[in-house]
């Protein structure tokens, strides 16, 4: 990321920065190594950016005066050492909620299964993740939800007692919509993000976050991290 040459030629890329200078978040976009404050009144904005008929035209043609230079801004993003008075990174979107749907990954679905049979012992993990790989397989990419072939794992896990609301939310009938991140509440690019002093098995989550208008168009994708407590959340059914 301080390295602006890595980011794709042809891309368009906007996001919100903040500045000494300024009373309010930017929305900002690159050119040329350069980052570009184009806040203005048609979008204020990022949420009012992407309810545009076409953000990516507006993007590309919006006015804007340079802050800094992409690679110094990112440097200075990292709450450890950076300077107060120059331009930092926030979180890329403003008044949208971050929404999850289901389960996306059969390594994430089978995890959330482990991490609720362990209940929170990662000592325990190993041997609970060998069985229930050996009932039901590494690869459901091709079980359809709700289908037959999946009732009947369900019938088998049940009847091992490994049953999960994780697997229901994978394999079952029902799609399931939750919020990740309430609006205005995300960080951005190196900010510290706080970790509850009792858990003692974390990781980051990186994933691909589709960024979409009031009417679910997708207008853009950014990069999420959904970091997690996971002997917390192996206590809990949340």
């Amino acid at each position: 990321m301080t390295d602006p040459t890595r980011l794709p030629a042809d891309g368009l890329f906007v996001g919100r920065a903040r500045t000494s200078a300024a009373s309010h978040p930017l929305v900002v976009t690159v050119r040329d190594g350069e980052v570009i404050d184009i806040t203005s009144s048609a979008a204020p904005t990022v949420r009012d950016l992407c309810e545009l008929k076409d953000p990516a035209d507006y993007l590309r043609s919006a006015k804007g005066k340079a802050i800094g230079a992409l690679a110094d801004i990112a440097a200075n993003s990292f709450e450890a050492n950076r300077d107060a008075a120059k331009p930092i990174l926030l979180s890329p979107v403003d008044l949208q909620a971050v929404k999850a749907s289901g389960v996306t990954f059969v390594v994430s679905l089978l995890e959330r299964v482990i991490e609720e049979q362990a209940r929170g012992s990662a000592e325990k993990a190993d041997a609970i993740r060998a069985d229930i790989a050996s009932l039901i397989g590494h690869d459901l990419s091709k079980l359809k939800p709700g289908s037959p072939e999946a009732m009947e794992i369900k019938a088998k896990l049940i009847s091992r007692g490994a049953w999960s609301q994780y697997l229901e939310v994978g394999i079952g009938p029902d799609a399931e919509i939750f919020t990740k991140c309430q609006p205005m509440a995300s960080v951005g690019f190196g900010a510290d993000v706080g970790l509850h002093p009792v858990s003692t098995w974390n990781n980051p989550e990186p994933e691909i976050a589709m960024i979409a208008d009031s009417s679910g168009r997708i207008v853009g994708a950014t990069l999420g991290n959904d970091v997690n407590l996971r002997d917390v959340e192996g206590r809990s059914a949340l």
